[in-house]
C-alpha cells in the first residue's frame, strides 16, 4: 500500500478532488496574478467556463518565457511576505526563471517527496544520503525536506566533493541515496579507483532524477551497485522532486502524484491534445499550489500517459528527452537518450558519452564521443566505433561519426551531464 490512502483511491474518487481543486486553483490564478488574468480574457475564457477537467484545454499554455518576463515576482498570487523560501534557475539563457512557496505549498513539496521515497522503497529511519545539490536548485532541499518528512535520517550531503562522499557512504551506511545517475557512476568509479567494491556497500535503493536516464543506465548501475534504482521526476516550475514516482515494485514508469498535479500529453507541432497511450509533450496543471499556480505549463518533456499499476493514479513513461533538446539531423529527429541506449547494446562502451552537433551552412552533422569500458587499443577503438555507428545507423536512422575514446576522457559533471555540445 501506499504512504497515503489517496494513492490507491477509487479513479471516481481521484477525478472529483481533482474537479474541485483544480476550480479553486483557476480561480485563485485568474484573481490573483495579471498574468492568467490577461492570457484567460484575451482566449475568452473565464475559470467558470472550463466546466471541469475536460475543459482545460480552452486554457492558454503557460510557457518558462512567461515566467521570465514575470522577473523577479510578478507569478506570485500572494503577496511577497507570505512567501517563506524562494528557489530560480540557473537563468545560464537569460533571466532566471523564480519559484516561491508559501509553508502550506512547502507542506504539499515535502508530502509528495515523501511519498515518493516510501514508493521507492525508503521507510522511516532509514539513512538516507542525499547528493543532490542544495542551494536555489530545488533538488537538494526538496529531496531533504521530504525524507526528513517519511522520517528518514537525512545525510544533506550535496553534489560534489566524491571522495568526502565515498567516505560517508562507507562510514555511515545509509540504505538509500538520492543522486543524478550520470554523477552516480561517478562515485563508482571512483570506489573502484580506491578498491572498494560498490556493491559491497550498504546502499540498497537509488533514487535518480533531474536528467533523462535509460533502461540501459539503470542495469548498468543496478549491476554495479547491486541496488535497486528508481526514477523520480519533477520539475522547479511545478514544484521540484517529487511530481512522479517510479514505484520498486514494480519498475515500469513513473506514478505521476495525481491529487496535486494534473497531466495532460500534447502534440508538440500543434498543441493538440493527445489521447493516453501516445507520445507528446507533457503539460502539467497544479492543483494544490498556493503561491505559484502553473495552468497548462509545457514542460517540454516527451513522454506518454499509462495506465495506474501500482497505485490508481496514471504512470509516465520514462521520459525519452525534450523538446527543445531535439536535434534534427539531415531530417532525422534525435534525442541524446535515444543514443544512449544504442551506445549501452555495445559491450565495451561505458555510458559515458557526448553529442557533438556540427552546422555547415544549413546542413547538420553528428559526432558521438564514447568512452570505452576500459583501456583499449587503437584497432579495438576502431572496432567498437564501427559497431556503435551501425547500431545507432539501424535503430535511429541517422548516421553519425562515432570516437570512441579512453576511460576518463569525456567531461564529467557533479550535477546533470551536458550531453550536446
Amino acid at each position: 500500500m501506499g504512504y497515503e490512502p489517496i494513492e490507491t483511491a477509487s479513479v471516481d474518487e481521484l477525478r472529483a478532488l481533482q474537479r474541485e481543486r483544480l476550480a479553486a486553483t483557476l480561480t485563485n490564478a485568474y484573481n490573483n496574478i495579471d498574468h492568467y488574468r490577461q492570457a484567460f480574457d484575451a482566449a475568452g475564457v473565464h475559470p467558470d467556463d472550463v466546466g471541469g477537467l475536460d475543459g482545460l484545454a480552452k486554457l492558454p499554455f503557460l510557457v518558462k518565457d512567461h515566467l521570465r518576463d514575470a522577473y523577479p515576482f510578478g507569478m506570485f498570487a500572494v503577496p511577497r511576505e507570505q512567501l517563506v523560501r524562494v528557489h530560480a534557475s540557473s537563468g545560464t539563457t537569460g533571466k532566471p526563471t523564480v519559484v516561491g512557496y508559501t509553508r502550506n505549498d512547502l507542506d504539499v513539496w515535502s508530502t509528495v517527496v515523501a511519498r515518493s521515497i516510501y514508493a521507492a522503497g525508503g521507510r522511516p529511519g532509514d539513512l538516507l544520503h542525499n547528493s543532490y545539490g542544495y542551494g536555489l536548485f530545488t533538488g537538494g532541499l526538496g529531496a531533504h525536506y521530504g525524507a526528513e518528512r517519511l522520517g528518514c535520517t537525512v545525510i544533506p550531503m550535496g553534489g560534489g566533493q566524491t571522495e568526502k562522499q565515498i567516505q560517508l557512504i562507507v562510514d555511515f551506511e545509509p540504505k538509500l541515496i538520492t543522486v543524478t545517475p550520470s554523477y552516480c557512476l561517478n562515485l563508482v568509479e571512483e570506489m573502484e579507483r580506491r578498491g572498494i567494491d560498490p556493491a559491497a556497500t550498504s546502499l540498497k535503493i537509488g533514487i535518480f532524477g533531474a536528467e533523462p536516464w535509460t533502461e540501459g543506465m539503470r542495469s548498468e548501475i543496478e549491476t554495479r551497485v547491486g541496488i535497486d534504482a528508481v526514477d523520480i521526476y519533477g520539475l522547479s516550475e511545478v514544484i521540484g522532486p517529487g511530481v512522479a514516482q517510479e514505484c520498486v515494485e514494480t519498475k515500469d514508469g513513473l506514478t505521476i502524484w495525481e491529487d496535486h498535479f494534473y497531466p495532460e500529453i500534447i502534440d508538440p507541432e500543434t498543441g493538440e491534445v493527445l489521447p493516453d497511450g501516445e507520445e507528446g509533450e507533457l503539460v502539467i496543471t497544479s492543483l494544490t499550489k498556493e503561491a505559484l499556480p502553473v495552468i497548462r505549463y509545457r514542460t517540454r518533456d516527451i513522454t506518454r500517459l499509462l495506465p495506474g499499476t501500482a497505485r490508481t493514479m496514471r504512470r509516465l513513461a520514462r521520459v525519452t528527452g525534450r523538446s527543445d533538446d531535439m536535434l534534427i539531423i539531415r531530417g532525422v529527429n534525435v534525442y541524446p537518450s535515444q543514443i544512449e541506449h544504442e551506445l549501452m547494446k555495445v559491450d565495451g562502451l561505458s555510458p559515458h558519452y557526448q553529442l557533438h552537433k556540427h552546422t555547415d551552412g544549413t546542413m547538420a552533422s553528428l559526432t558521438v564521443r564514447v568512452e570505452a569500458a576500459s583501456a583499449i587499443d587503437g584497432v579495438e577503438a576502431a572496432r567498437l566505433a564501427d559497431l556503435a555507428q551501425r547500431q545507432i545507423k539501424s535503430m535511429v536512422g541517422v548516421t553519425a561519426g562515432v570516437d570512441v575514446v579512453a576511460p576518463g576522457q569525456v567531461p564529467r559533471s557533479e550535477g546533470k551531464a551536458q550531453r550536446v555540445v
